[in-house]
Order: structure tokens, then sequence, then C-alpha cells
């Protein structure tokens, strides 16, 4: 009688060994399909709101829209597209954001675009991954993104396609960046501390904001999160195996970094010690902060190499601290070409 029992209790432990998996497969689709379902768009009404092309191509050097979305080293066309991205959790590309219908964004509305920049969030409602730095973006004021929008209406369209992104399991899996989002996604910094002179302040609003120094000078963890304990600490997992330095107010200091010479190198690449930056920054300066104004540089400067809890020295500029003011001079989208101007 004694196998018969084993037979049988061996059967009872299989019987509930089946039913477990059974119920474990049904909570688990459940959970998927309620992360699936889980709205993570906020809705804004911005309308027909006008905007200011100049002021806006200004904005989209200092975020980097035209750096990332364009691929220069193949000639390509302004803002038709970025050169992959290839990061440990695989290759993303940059999309064509040109006013093309099929392609690009031509057929999206103001309001898409300010949720897509401010919220990570496609016009579909699925999120975007964090490549795209939106997170930087959330604190743009509504005429900043309608600034932008403007600006990039300006630009031919390009009707190219841009790649598929290609990552591996189970990055590949767009629902799960509802769960990132709520782990990882904060409000960027970019509160004016009134004690602090403009400069400091419009510097604070470009690094923690549209100049997004972060995200590239700090690390990410497993699940590509930034690292809130290791801000502008330095990354060495950048796309494509570069690395990033620390820019934290401690190490600049320490390298001999001044006001005067980080404002040099964001405008010419050339650094004290007469180096020059490559890589990634060399692009960032290109496209970017050497297309600032010199007020934009020193403000920029002058936020990083101030110590936590010092006082800045004003320095003489005309950066404002509530928008993207101090643009005299620059030009619009239009017929820009990849490269340069």
């Amino acid at each position: 009688m004694r196998p018969a029992t084993r037979n049988f209790g061996g059967a009872i432990r299989l019987r509930f060994f089946v039913i477990a998996l059974i119920l474990g497969g049904v909570l688990v689709g459940a959970g998927i399909f309620i992360v699936s379902r889980w709205p993570i768009m906020e809705p804004v009404t911005l309308g027909m709101m006008e905007g200011d092309a100049q002021r806006g191509a200004y904005l989209a050097r200092s975020a980097g829209c035209v750096a990332c979305h364009t691929d220069v080293q193949k000639g390509g066309a302004a803002l038709a597209g970025g050169a992959p991205l290839d990061t440990p959790f695989g290759r993303f590309v940059p999309p064509n954001l040109t006013p093309d219908p099929v392609h690009g964004i031509g057929d999206w509305t103001l309001d898409q675009f300010a949720v897509a920049v401010r919220q990570g969030v496609r016009p579909d409602g699925k999120a975007y991954y964090p490549a795209f730095t939106y997170e930087f973006y959330n604190q743009f004021t509504d005429q900043d993104i309608a600034d932008l929008w403007t600006a990039f209406r300006t630009v031919p369209p390009v009707s190219v396609a841009a790649a598929r992104h290609d990552l591996n399991f189970p990055f590949n899996l767009r629902w799960g960046l509802k769960l990132w989002r709520a782990r990882y996604l904060t409000q960027s910094e970019m509160t004016p501390v009134m004690a602090q002179s403009d400069a400091w302040n419009r510097g604070q609003q470009l690094v923690n904001g549209a100049s997004h120094c972060g995200a590239c000078h700090t690390k990410r963890g497993l699940f590509g999160g930034l690292d809130a304990n290791a801000k502008l600490a330095g990354n060495t997992n950048l796309p494509g195996g570069s690395k990033a330095p620390s820019i934290s107010t401690e190490d600049l200091l320490s390298r001999g970094w001044t006001v005067a010479n980080m404002a040099y190198a964001l405008r010419t690449g050339i650094t004290p010690d007469g180096d020059v930056l490559g890589g990634s920054m060399a692009e960032a300066i290109a496209q970017g902060t050497g297309m600032l104004t010199e007020g934009d540089r020193e403000a920029i400067a002058t936020y990083l190499l101030t110590p936590s809890g010092q006082i800045s020295v004003g320095l003489p500029t005309n950066a404002a601290v509530s928008s993207m003011a101090g643009m005299e001079g620059m030009e619009g989208m239009a017929g820009m070409e990849s490269g340069g101007n």
C-alpha cells in the first residue's frame, strides 16, 4: 500500500503545482494587462498658442534637439533623424522631427507635441524610452513649447523614416516603461534661489533643464534610471562606449576650471590645458553650447562652479531666470544644414 500512497501524494503535489503555475500565469497576465492600460498622460490645452520661431530655434539648440536628431556624419538633413545610439539596452535611433506628415511630426497637434516633450508620451499614448531626455524638459513653459513647435514647423519636411529601435529583452517591452516612470521619473530642479545671482539661477535652469548635462554626466543604474546619489559625478557607460567625466563642483575646481575658461571651452571645445574636448561633448558644443549666448555659457559655468551653500558672485549677464531669453541675433531653423547653421 505504501507505493500507492506515494503515487497518490505525488499526484496531489503535481496538481497543486499545475494549479499554482496557472494562477501565477493568470496573475502575471492580469498585471501586464493592467499596466498596459495604465494612463500616464496628463492632458494639456495650448490650442493655437503663437510661438516665436527664432526663440524656439535657440531653445532647440540649447536642448540638444538638433545635435541628437541630425545625423551629421552621414550628411543627414536637419532634424530628419539622428545617428544610432548603441547602449547596454540595445540600439536607439532618434526619430524624424521634421514636419513631414508620414515620417515626421507633421500630423501632430501642438498639444500632442507638448505632451511628448514634457511628459515623454507619444500621440498614441505609449511612453518614450528615456534615451529621449524628456525628464529634463518637464518644466518647459507653455511658451517654450509653442516656440519650439513654431521653430520645428519652419524646417523643410523630409520624407525619410528613421530606423526602428533594436532593443534587448526585456527592454523591448514598451509597457514596462510605465513601471520605469513610476520608479525613476522626477521633476527637474529649476526653482530660482533668490539669494543667488541671476547668472547662477539661469545656469541652474540650463544645467538641470534644457542642456540636460546630467543625462551624460550622471551614471545610470541597471534599468536606466539616473543615480540621484551621483549627480554630475561622471558616467563611464555612454552610448558607443564613451565616457563623461565628473562635473561636480569639487572636481571641476580641483582640475583648475574657472567661469572664464569653462565658458570658453563651451564655445570652442578647448580646455584650460590646451586639450580639445572630443566624442559626444564635441558634438554637444558644435551643435549646442557653441551656439548659446556668452551670457548663457557663463551662467552654466557659474552654476557648476559655485560650491553648495555658497553665494555665487554675480556676473554681468543678460541671462533671464524665467525663460529662454537673450537670443538676440540667433537664426531660425529654416534653411539649417547638417553640421552647422
